[in-house]
């Protein structure tokens, strides 16, 4: 099994920034992806970045110039940092890993930390 513990959340000004971190822990060997999704209250959990390699990191449409995705592999740790937070961005924010094994793909999700932007 694989636990992931989110930091970071919390409350901020519209404009402001928060720093969401995300260490996952157990049986680590074999996760090849890493990620953010969010969910607000009634609507369904939408992702918001992966990364899965330097060169391999999505981002939803909605936060595409404003967020950005990092990871430190040695340590299988993943950043989410996110500026100029706008009125549509609180939500539970998730993180999310996959890992491989033989003939299978294992997804895993942390318990969520809450973002909350309010003046």
């Amino acid at each position: 099994q694989v636990q992931l513990v989110e930091s970071g959340g919390g409350l901020v000004q519209p404009g402001g920034s928060l720093r969401l971190s995300c260490v996952a822990s157990g049986s680590i060997f074999g996760i090849y992806s890493m990620g953010w999704y969010r969910q607000a209250p009634g609507k369904q959990r939408d992702l918001v970045a992966t990364i899965t390699s330097a060169v391999n990191i999505r981002y939803a449409d909605s936060v595409t110039g404003r967020f950005t995705i990092s990871s430190d592999n040695a340590n299988k740790t993943v950043y989410l940092q996110m500026n100029s937070l706008q009125p549509e961005d609180p939500a539970v924010y998730y993180c999310n890993a996959l890992r491989l094994r033989t003939g299978s793909i294992d997804t895993y999700w942390g318990q969520g930390t809450q973002v909350t932007v309010s003046s």
